[in-house]
């Protein structure tokens, strides 16, 4: 079982929940985690559970950042609106960072969220076991 994160901006929210939809049987196995809003769209539209934290700019990339810097958590699919300013970009940045430096598959746009949920179906994950096993601590 996988630990995912689903995270959507506001005109991206249809877009998630429309694949969460899709790939609802590949979903369901795993625990999923979201931003406040994404995942009551996702419960409401899916039979899926989703533990829900704060929306983003009030904290929920952070919440979700703090599992990353523990290497508790496995993919992420964030989808971002490119096109429009957010308030907590910096706490965007810092999600997106923790992820380069854990080594976490995040997807940011539908075209590799896909990529990365049929990499999951067919059990191309199973790397993610090992990192679990073994969790180095940051050397200083």
């Amino acid at each position: 079982m996988m630990q995912i994160a689903l995270i959507a901006h506001d005109r991206k929210k249809d877009e998630m929940v429309n694949f969460a939809i899709a790939y609802e049987h590949v979903l369901k196995p795993h625990k999923l985690y979201a931003t406040g809003t994404t995942g009551t769209r996702i419960m409401e539209n899916t039979s899926l559970q989703v533990h829900r934290f704060m929306s983003g700019p009030l904290g929920g990339d952070q919440q979700i950042g703090a599992l990353v810097a523990q290497n508790e958590m496995d993919l992420i699919i964030f989808l971002r609106d490119p096109l429009m300013a957010q308030p907590h970009e910096p706490d965007i940045i810092a999600l997106l960072r923790l992820c380069d430096v854990q080594g976490i598959p995040v997807a940011t746009n539908v075209a590799t969220a896909e990529l990365l949920v049929k990499s999951l179906e067919r059990g191309d994950f199973a790397w993610r076991e090992l990192v679990h096993k073994y969790k180095p601590g940051i050397e200083e």
